[in-house]
């Protein structure tokens, strides 16, 4: 059905070629995308294949979704295990050309579950890690698209400027706090490179979501973290079930602090529209939820 699909709309796909000379990118998610957008200004096209709000580990492509990426110049994914799907995705596209926006980047092994010692794939919640996202997407799109490679340099320089700008004064807030009180609880452990560059220790109740989530055994090993370690403050994730975490919240009598956005942005009207509300906001959230119950 696909194929019969991708056929149908291929003259449609040939005529936006044609019509529209500007870089045509797909990625597998939002938050490349928009990462993408701010590198590519007003000289390439940037489209998610996921929607906001989506979760990606086990996201099912769409027929559509396939027409959208059929003339692409170029497909960008994260890899790193996180987009389960997208090697039978790319398989249907022919020679497609994709780049892994995650090359280079040390990766933090998952210490647990099905997928243990295999990379965690959250690489773009580490602030070092990002600015390897904005090299590789620069590099991309300069290679595909000689004629603007200063236009992505220029790019790339201002967005790293701007993340460093609202990441470093949060850190340093952080910093205040005393180090056995840095604690970071949530459902998915999808925070492993935001917490290194924080200075957090972690725990969770699922390693990846694409595993059992939220079972009596999971619940039962992080209160009884919570409960040894005194924790005062648990999060979740706003793309997944949050009632394991409150489930913790209750039974060891920590707070609830909300929830964390990691996996996804959120629509223009919501709280997370861009890559930079997303740091913001999980950043904002995590150290208000610890200051505010020491």
């Amino acid at each position: 059905m696909y194929r019969v699909l991708i056929t149908i709309f291929i003259f449609m796909g040939m005529q936006s070629v044609y019509a529209d000379e500007k870089l045509k990118v797909v990625t597998t998610f939002t938050v490349i995308a928009d990462i993408a957008q701010n590198i590519a200004g007003d000289a390439a096209e940037v489209v998610s294949i996921t929607k906001p709000g989506a979760e990606i580990h086990g996201y099912q492509p769409t027929p559509q979704d396939l027409v959208r990426a059929y003339d692409a110049d170029l497909i960008l994914w994260n890899g790193l295990n996180l987009e389960l799907w997208f090697e039978k995705f790319i398989s249907q596209l022919g020679n497609a050309n994709y780049y892994t926006v995650s090359e280079g980047i040390e990766p933090i092994e998952i210490a647990e579950g099905a997928y243990i010692g295999r990379a965690n794939p959250h690489a773009w919640m580490g602030v070092k890690s990002a600015f390897v996202y904005i090299d590789n997407i620069e590099k991309a799109f300069s290679k595909e698209d000689p004629k603007n490679a200063e236009v992505y340099r220029l790019n790339a320089r201002k967005y790293k400027k701007r993340i460093s700008g609202l990441v470093e004064p949060l850190i340093k807030q952080l910093e205040q706090v005393p180090s056995d009180k840095r604690w970071l609880v949530t459902c998915e452990g999808a925070f492993s490179y935001f917490a290194k560059d924080f200075g957090l220790k972690e725990l969770y109740l699922w390693p990846m979501n694409a595993e059992q989530v939220g079972t009596p055994k999971q619940i039962q090993r992080v209160v009884d973290g919570v409960r040894i370690n005194e924790i005062p403050v648990i999060f979740c994730e706003s793309t997944v079930n949050t009632r394991p975490a409150k489930r913790v919240a209750q039974d060891t009598g920590a707070a609830y602090g909300g929830e964390l956005y990691v996996d996804s942005l959120s629509d223009v009207g919501g709280k997370v529209p861009t890559y930079l509300d997303l740091l913001r906001v999980t950043s904002t959230t995590v150290i208000n939820g610890i200051v505010g119950n020491l």
